[in-house]
């Protein structure tokens, strides 16, 4: 009877523990989204929840999170919950919350009672050890939960007090800047979101061993979510502020048709007209020219991005492969390969705007002296085939050898084997490097500034298909839409936001607003770039695997 009493009695603690921590853990992650979303203005910082301010509700919930973690550290303290601490939280535990404690009391004592520098060094220094020393000294449920408890409740009295709030700014003496109440309480409700959420993790496994994991492992999988959701609040941002600028005039309907011919071969039939889904997006299929016409468009720096891209995917993608193959499957010597892979990491790691001057010093004196397409197709070429190499030459080499030996016994030469049996299992992760460097070519504008920038507002677009001439003598083949500087989106946008134009009364919308719409449109056609390339991935692997 009293083995099953205590059982339950241990159960019931260790939900209650959990229950608490995980409620801790839920108000952080909450605080976490909310601040990132206020952050990217998606929020107004004066917006009232439930008629509280925004940053008030923020320290209150912070407050609520002190409470918590306090509560669960002296519960298990006291042993009123089962918990298994180690003796002390450790020494990484004390540098990180004495660094927060040397900073909070530096701050405090230079900024609000106005120490001189021996003064708020002295105070920084003896507010981190006691810090320091509250986080190494006692058992693990102490060190690990007053000291975070302590950060959250400062930071929740700054907000529910109205000390920090949204009219709030500070600019230092020794530095040029100012900090401001609609940034820095996001920002340290972020902080305080992760310490609280760390802490309260560890404290809902127990503690101890598991309890440093489940802290480290819920740390690091609440960084990875707020990672995502700022690329989606990123996304989302461009999107709201671009959207209503490329929309402009735009049109969707069944109002288009087609009229069929009243007689056909000769036989009377009754007119027909065939509706069709008509989409009209002139921000899209309009050219440039100036801020002042009807609806300035994006034409001729789409139709740039993508010749510039396909131009660079022709020049690397073929020579970046060929030259992964000889080094996977045909050179022997190790120092060789080495000495390529140095080589291309750090083409890889070379900034874009050295690759613009080496264009500029380099390929536009031999193309003309002047800004052309295929000046700028080369050198984006040139920054593709580095990380074309290397993607390509570890996919090869990570092909199983059994491929090959397999191939081997069928007689067939090395060559056979590698066009048949190596690149095809090799081919999703060439792909994947292929579309990686797009992402990144197709966005650069410093290179395009120095070697293919034309006006700011192009009215022409590089109609290189219909440009090929044919001739008698080399090199038998010539185009000249090549051989014209013109747009393209990223240079597009720079150049629209840095042209000190001012729209008259004649313009739709400002710079400000021309450039936002650029922005989506190069936002939808790079990610169009990467939907073809996963696209082409997929086909690829299930062609391999027989799906």
């Amino acid at each position: 009877m009293s083995t099953f009493e205590q059982n339950a009695l241990v159960s019931t603690e260790t939900t209650l523990r959990e229950y608490v921590s995980t409620g801790v853990m839920a108000l952080g992650a909450v605080l976490f989204l909310a601040s990132w979303v206020v952050l990217f203005q998606w929020v107004g910082e004066s917006t009232p929840v439930l008629g509280v301010d925004l940053f008030a509700l923020f320290g209150v919930l912070l407050l609520a999170m002190a409470v918590g973690i306090a509560g669960v550290g002296v519960a298990s303290r006291v042993g009123y919950v089962s918990a298994s601490p180690s003796r002390s939280a450790g020494l990484v535990v004390g540098v990180l919350f004495g660094g927060i404690g040397f900073a909070v009391g530096g701050l405090a004592a230079s900024q609000t009672f106005g120490l001189g520098t021996v003064g708020w060094v002295a105070a920084a220094l003896a507010f981190g050890g006691a810090t320091t020393a509250l986080a190494v000294g006692p058992r693990e449920d102490v060190g690990s939960t007053f000291p975070p408890a302590l950060f959250l409740a400062f930071l929740g009295a700054l907000f529910v007090t109205g000390t920090v709030d949204l009219g709030w700014s500070w600019s230092p003496t020794d530095i040029s800047a100012t900090f401001v109440g609609s940034v820095m309480v996001p920002v340290l409700t972020v902080v305080g979101s992760l310490v609280g959420s760390w802490s309260a993790a560890k404290a809902r496994a127990g503690f101890g061993t598991q309890g440093r994991e489940s802290g480290a492992f819920y740390l690091i999988r609440l960084s990875v979510f707020g990672m995502l959701g700022v690329l989606a609040l990123l996304v989302g941002f461009i999107v709201k502020n671009g959207s209503e600028t490329a929309l402009t005039n735009s049109h969707f309907g069944f109002d288009g048709h087609i009229d069929l011919p009243g007689r056909l071969f000769g036989v009377s039939l009754p007119d027909w007209t065939i509706p069709f889904f008509d989409v009209q997006v002139p921000f899209v299929t309009n050219v440039s020219q100036s801020l002042f016409i009807d609806v300035p468009g994006l034409a001729p720096a789409i139709l740039g991005t993508l010749w510039l891209v396909l131009g660079a995917m022709l020049f690397a993608v073929p020579l970046g492969l060929a030259a992964a193959i000889f080094l996977a499957e045909y050179t022997e010597s190790r120092l060789f390969r080495q000495v390529v892979e140095i080589a291309t990491n750090g083409l890889w790691s070379t900034p874009s705007i050295v690759f613009g001057l080496f264009g500029l010093a380099f390929l536009v004196p031999r193309f003309g002296g002047g800004k052309s397409l295929i000046s700028g197709q080369l050198v984006l070429g040139f920054m593709l085939l580095p990380l074309v190499v290397i993607t390509s030459y570890e996919s090869i080499k990570a092909v199983p050898d059994e491929y090959r030996d397999a191939s081997a016994a069928l007689g067939v030469t090395q060559w056979q084997t590698i066009k048949s049996a190596v690149l095809p299992a090799a081919m999703p992760g060439v792909i994947t490097g292929v579309i990686l460097g797009v992402g990144r070519i197709a966005g650069e504008t410093a290179p395009l500034l120095l070697v293919y920038g034309g006006p700011p507002f192009s009215s022409q677009q590089p109609n290189v298909l219909s440009k090929f001439q044919f001739t008698s003598s080399p090199p038998f083949v010539s185009n000249t839409a090549l051989m014209d500087a013109g747009s393209a989106l990223p240079y597009q946008l720079y150049t629209s936001i840095t042209s000190g134009r001012l729209p008259g009364q004649g313009a739709p919308f400002t710079v400000q607003e021309f450039g936002w719409g650029t922005a989506l449109v190069l936002l939808v056609v790079v990610l169009g770039l990467y939907a073809i390339g996963i696209a082409s991935r997929i086909y690829f692997r299930r062609k391999l695997y027989n799906e």
